[in-house]
Parts: C-alpha cells; structure tokens; sequence
C-alpha cells in the first residue's frame, strides 16, 4: 500500500492574538446588536489562542472588492504553498523532477489557470506531470486530496504524488456582513497551508501506511455549510446545528469504515486525527466515539495554535502526530467534515 513520506506545513506572516481578534470584531461588529459584547464570548469560548493571517488587522477593517480579495488569494496561495512544497520536499530528501502527480486542494478563492499551474512556474517540476485542481471540499478537502493521491500512488505503485493543501479564509471575511454566522466564523477561521508527499509501494519510501478510505455524504444537508455567492464575494455558511449533527449522525459511519478494517471501534485507535474545526465540533466528536482523550490531544493543540485553517488542519494534526514517534503496529483515523454536507476519513497504520 502507499505511504506518507512526509508531511510539512506553511504560515503567513501576521500573527493574530485570540484577543487581539476578539478587539477587531467588537470594533467590526460594534453595530451587529446592542448586547454584541455577550456575542463576543464566542471568542472567549474558542480553545483558540492565536491564529495567522494573510494581511494585517487593518486591511479586514477596509471595504475590499472581490476582485482585490481574490487577487490576494492568489499571490498569498502559490507563496504559501510554494513554502510548504519546499519544506515537504526537503524533509523528504526529493525534488521536484521526483514528483509525478501534484494535487492542489481549496476553496477560499477561484484562479483559472489553476493553483497547480501556477505552482508549475514557481518550482521546477517536469512539464509532463500530472495535475489535478479540486475545489469546493471545503474543511474536508484535506482528507478528501489524501486519498486521491493515495488512490493514484497505489495504482501506479512507482509514482510519488504531491498533494498541497492552500487555504485563506480570512480573505473572504464580508465586514458588511453583521450576522451571527460570520461572528462566530471569525472567532474561528485562519489561514495556513500542508503539503504531503505520497509515495507508491514501489518508490522505495518508509511512512505510514495508507489502509484504505470512506467518503460519505448525507443527504438533504446542503445548508450546513459552505458559500453563497455574492457581488461582494465568498459569504460563509456556518450552521449551528453542525455539532448537534455529528453527534446524531457520526457514529454509524465512522463503525462501518473501521468494520471494514477488522477494527471494532475508536478505542482500537491509538490515533485520532480529527479537523478541529471548533471546540464544540471536537466536544462532539470526543462524546461520539469512545477514545482515549490522549489520542485527540493533538487536535486540541493545533487548534489553540492556529485555529481552524480548513483544509489544511487535518493536515497540521497529521504532521504532528507522525513527529510525535507513533508506535509500530499503531493505527490512525483521519477524519474530516465539510460541505455536502459530508465526512471524509483515511486510515493508516505505522
């Protein structure tokens, strides 16, 4: 089966303090209502600390059109998913010519020519590679990329595939948007990138091994999560209803893919590497499956450092739990939610 060669990750330059944070919104939301100070405990409430973004606090105080919003994502996506392509590279003691596939995941912007190809003419990868764009996976797409680089590393078992996740939520932020769900989308939301190298049976690499993966997607839950589109851009949507959801829904699906595996339940994982997409989605998740908190501990502290960067969360969490010295024999759940509304998980095994 194929394996993780390796795994690295990418920060833009402006730190952001839970609390500097929680400032900035009083002062955007300061109309939202009369009691926007109770509102703003949702910052409070966040187990975040601090969190990165692609421009300084002053710039999301300025009306900026959508095409001065997308025209940063681009220029802000290929820098930091050129930085995470060259950490990953040198971790792994590759190059680019090594690579035959590279898979560019988002959905915080929109470019045609795609990530991918711009990519291409920042690093030197060979012409004749592989490359395939996914948009629109939302928090999922980090899991959702994993196994279609997986997927193709295991039906050409020579080839390494490179799969980079790229996203910057923060540029989508709305500041004439006074709802609750972009309130509380702002006590959450960063931005960040992950690159993971994935490499065939035959490419002569040593990582985890990719055991198998399982999408599934509910039906009549389009309005969970994800964007409207409108002239001023990206809208989020961000339902509250999200951790109830999971707490409803999750189990069943999360039994049948480790039933698959001989495994027969959360607690046969030593690893639980879960999207931290808020503190009441992993609450959720934690009451849901019966595991060692240890085993979700990284989680936990990849949200507190950087929030919920979407898709490549899951991605940070994975990079640390294999520097963390996994065990051999020791089994990992990658698990991830997003629109669809849906959940993607990876199963891997050291």
């Amino acid at each position: 089966m194929p394996v993780i060669e390796a795994a690295a990750t990418a920060l833009p330059r402006y730190r952001l303090t839970q609390a500097e944070a929680k400032q900035l919104a009083a002062r955007l939301f300061q109309s939202f209502h009369q009691a926007v100070d109770r509102y703003l405990s949702v910052f409070d409430h966040a187990a975040i600390d601090e969190r990165y973004l692609c421009m300084p606090p002053e710039w999301y105080e300025r009306d900026n059109p959508f095409s001065e919003k997308n025209r940063r994502f681009i220029d802000m996506a290929c820098q930091l998913g050129k930085e995470a392509v060259d950490r990953c590279l040198a971790e792994s003691g590759r190059s680019p010519a090594d690579i035959d596939h590279v898979i560019v995941v988002t959905s915080t912007g929109i470019a045609t020519p795609s990530l991918d190809a711009h990519l291409m003419n920042r690093l030197p990868f060979r012409r004749n590679i592989r490359r395939t764009p996914v948009w629109g996976l939302g928090c999922a797409g980090g899991v959702a990329g994993l196994t279609l680089a997986c997927e193709w590393a295991q039906a050409f078992p020579r080839s390494r595939v490179l799969m980079v996740a790229i996203e910057c939520c923060s540029l989508t932020f709305q500041r004439h948007d006074l709802s609750k769900r972009n309130l509380v989308a702002a006590s959450l939301f960063a931005d960040g990138a992950a690159a993971v190298l994935v490499a065939g049976d035959d490419a002569g690499a040593v990582g985890p091994r990719w055991l198998g993966s399982m999408s599934h997607t509910w039906e009549d839950s389009l309005d969970l999560m994800g964007w409207h589109v409108t002239d001023n851009g990206l809208e989020v949507v961000f339902s509250k209803q999200i951790p109830a959801f999971v707490r409803q829904y999750l189990l069943p699906v999360v039994k049948e893919f480790l039933q698959q595996h001989d495994l027969s339940g959360a607690a046969a994982l030593r690893h639980v590497i879960a999207h931290p997409g808020g503190a009441k989605v992993l609450n959720a998740l934690m009451e849901v499956l019966p595991m060692d908190p240890a085993a979700v501990a990284p989680s936990w502290r990849v949200l507190k450092r950087y929030g919920n960067m979407s898709s490549p969360t899951v991605l940070f969490v994975l990079k640390e739990v294999m520097q963390s010295g996994p065990k051999p024999g020791d089994c990992g759940l990658l698990l991830a939610m997003g629109p669809g509304f849906s959940v993607e998980q990876v199963l891997l095994a050291w």
